[in-house]
């Protein structure tokens, strides 16, 4: 039987006690039909995932009894960035769930010059909210215990204005994927420290502009080829973050099981 995975902040979690929000708790009662003492887990958004115990109702929430910590190890090693150009209809859902199941820590939304997508400001925020429930959803699904962080989406230049002027700024390698050519990935991924920081740069169905080429290369992107074929966005995020996973990351690592204490 699949775990029965719900979210709780940090500040919902004192002592042995959780206290699950009047969204999880809806899930919990109407969704799963769980009853008191049925087993359930609790991950914090920032690593830490609790075997519980449902108790009870209280003030229309549901209050879980810590029974123990898990201990394995179910985040990625690489800290990877998915900086993306926006795409139309359910695309950039898409992009969002399965980067979130492949161990992104976070992910940029990029308005690029090509791509079809235009949000004014109230747009931006409606986005924003629907991918991090978006992510929240995989993040319950996959295991992780981290919650991803989706930023608001900005244009090529804030991006890389921002990567120019970020102080404290510790991404080791930022990775262009283009169809016009590039080094092989094994080559741009050489040499990289462990764990390594990385940010991928993927761009819209309709390409990179030269000019958005010429200005990220400028600022140190090494730009790296996914092959022969053109590929679709969404197909493009997800093969270049399966490469760096595979690479770098724990996709070729054996899973051993931790039970907790």
């Amino acid at each position: 039987m699949a775990r029965r995975r719900f979210y709780a902040s940090p500040n919902n979690i004192a002592d042995s006690l959780v206290t699950l929000s009047i969204h999880e708790t809806h899930h919990l009662i109407h969704v799963l039909r769980m009853t008191p003492g049925d087993e359930a887990f609790v991950f914090d958004g920032c690593g830490r995932e609790f075997r519980c115990r449902f108790r009870k109702i209280e003030a229309t929430q549901a209050l879980l009894e810590i029974e123990g910590t898990l201990s394995d190890v179910v985040e990625s090693p690489v800290q990877l960035t998915l900086a993306q150009a926006l795409a139309k209809g359910e695309k950039f859902d898409f992009i969002i769930q399965k980067a979130t199941e492949l161990g992104v820590v976070s992910i940029v939304p990029l308005t690029t010059r090509f791509a079809d997508v235009r949000l004014d400001d109230q747009q931006k925020h409606k986005r924003v909210e629907r991918w991090r429930r978006i992510s929240l959803e995989a993040t319950k699904q996959c295991g992780r215990r981290r919650l991803v962080e989706i930023t608001t989406p900005r244009t090529l230049k804030e991006f890389i204005l921002e990567r120019e002027t970020a102080i404290d700024s510790e991404i080791h390698r930022t990775l262009l994927f283009t169809e016009q050519g590039g080094i092989p990935i094994g080559e741009a991924l050489a040499d990289l420290p462990s764990p390594a920081q990385i940010c991928a740069l993927v761009g819209p169905e309709g390409g990179w502009g030269d000019d958005e080429l010429e200005a990220m290369t400028g600022c140190g992107c090494r730009a790296v080829t996914l092959g022969p074929r053109v590929l679709r966005t969404e197909t493009a995020a997800l093969v270049a973050i399966t490469l760096i996973q595979h690479t770098l990351g724990d996709l070729s690592r054996r899973v051993v099981e931790k039970p907790g204490p």
